[in-house]
């Protein structure tokens, strides 16, 4: 994105950049491929060291920010990531903590799973996702039940994030106070993980079984029926997405334009034929659309803007549609050689396949700007 930095900000992108480009160039991420796990734990530890964590979350339960606007500063290392293909939780876990800090006053107290997950000792994510289900998190089929000593959690999640090496789900379930949210330690009684085939090569889904799981009163998440705790992890995930999104189609319009550069025709770079321009011009305009749009979300939700709903959704399906249409042009620009294995292009291909359809599809979001029209 082409966010207006600050010269702290500046340097935060440096660092991080510097550092991924170190831990995680994308010949390790191939090697992601041969692997269970997507990421190591110590790797992600060091990435909260640098506030990959902390953002979302107030100082006084041990986070903060790099500018003040914490959803801003985020974006910058989401954009990253999405330019190295990286793995790691960043989006679970920080949609998991907008959750648990929008709840944080109006239920149980969660400050000390906070604090774990702000320092990397702990790694969250949201169950949110149902089988042969679409994204609606309002609506989910798993059951929590009360019993005398707090509920009973029984049903199926997939598609959830890092799993395999969650130590925290925020699951959300239908009791008879409308949806609620509860913290779930992976290792309790009764939670079953079990892995799911994934496009993408660096990143990890499972499926989560929820058998009979009896949790206490203080799994609660702030309170039944608060879809507005929801609603705020929903933009927080979205815009995260579509930022990375923007990050990994920008690396990829780089490298195809000097791709053409170097590469000669009968005498000519490829760069100079007039039908290959008009192509990349058209490209161009689509990515500074895409990063427009996202901009313009990730201030109205930083903001708490009224119109913050209609803007994510905005981006989600235009930035959904075209970061795949631009890379697959660039694949074809490539001509035999992006098609193959060797190449880097399908790791990009593959991470924005995959941003298209979690957290809703852009016919998803195209429907839910048309509700938000009264269309």
């Amino acid at each position: 994105m082409e966010l207006e930095l600050s010269a702290e900000q500046r340097l935060f992108r440096t660092t991080t950049k510097s550092f991924l480009e170190k831990e995680f160039p994308l010949e390790r991420v191939r090697g992601l491929a041969e692997r269970d796990t997507g990421f190591d734990r110590e790797w992600w530890a060091r990435g909260a060291e640098l506030g990959w964590t902390a953002m979302l979350v107030p100082e006084e339960l041990g986070g903060g920010s790099i500018s003040g606007a914490g959803l801003r500063d985020l974006a910058i290392v989401a954009e990253e990531l999405g330019r190295g293909v990286a793995p790691g939780p960043l989006l679970a876990t920080n949609t998991v903590l907008a959750g648990l800090v929008a709840a944080q006053q109006a239920g149980p107290d969660h400050a000390a799973a906070i604090e774990d997950l702000v320092a990397g000792q702990r790694i969250a994510s949201w169950a949110v996702y149902e089988p042969g289900g679409q994204w609606d998190p309002r609506h989910p089929a798993l059951i929590a039940k009360a019993t005398p000593g707090g509920y009973r959690l029984h049903g199926v999640k997939d598609r959830v994030e890092a799993a395999g090496q969650a130590d925290l789900f925020l699951v959300t379930a239908a009791t008879g106070d409308g949806v609620a949210q509860f913290l779930v330690p992976a290792a309790t009684a009764g939670v079953v993980v079990e892995p799911q085939w994934s496009l993408d090569l660096a990143r990890r889904f499972h499926v989560v079984r929820f058998d009979d799981v009896e949790v206490p009163a203080s799994a609660l998440v702030g309170s039944a029926g608060a879809d507005e705790v929801l609603e705020r992890q929903a933009l927080v995930a979205l815009v995260l997405q579509c930022a990375e999104t923007c990050g990994g189609v920008e690396r990829v319009f780089e490298f195809t334009t000097q791709w053409l550069f170097d590469r000669f025709s009968f005498g000519r770079p490829l760069a100079s034929y007039q039908a290959l321009k008009h192509r990349f011009a058209d490209m161009r305009t689509w990515l500074e659309a895409c990063q427009a749009t996202t901009q313009a979300a990730i201030t109205a939700v930083q903001d708490g803007a009224a119109d913050a709903p209609e803007l994510v959704s905005v981006a989600k399906s235009y930035v959904g549609d075209r970061a795949v249409q631009i890379i697959q042009d660039c694949v074809q620009m490539h001509g035999g050689i992006g098609v193959t294995w060797e190449h880097d292009l399908h790791l990009f291909l593959r991470r924005a396949t995959v941003n298209r359809s979690l957290y809703g599809t852009p016919e998803d979001h195209r429907r839910r700007l048309a509700d938000l029209a009264g269309l």
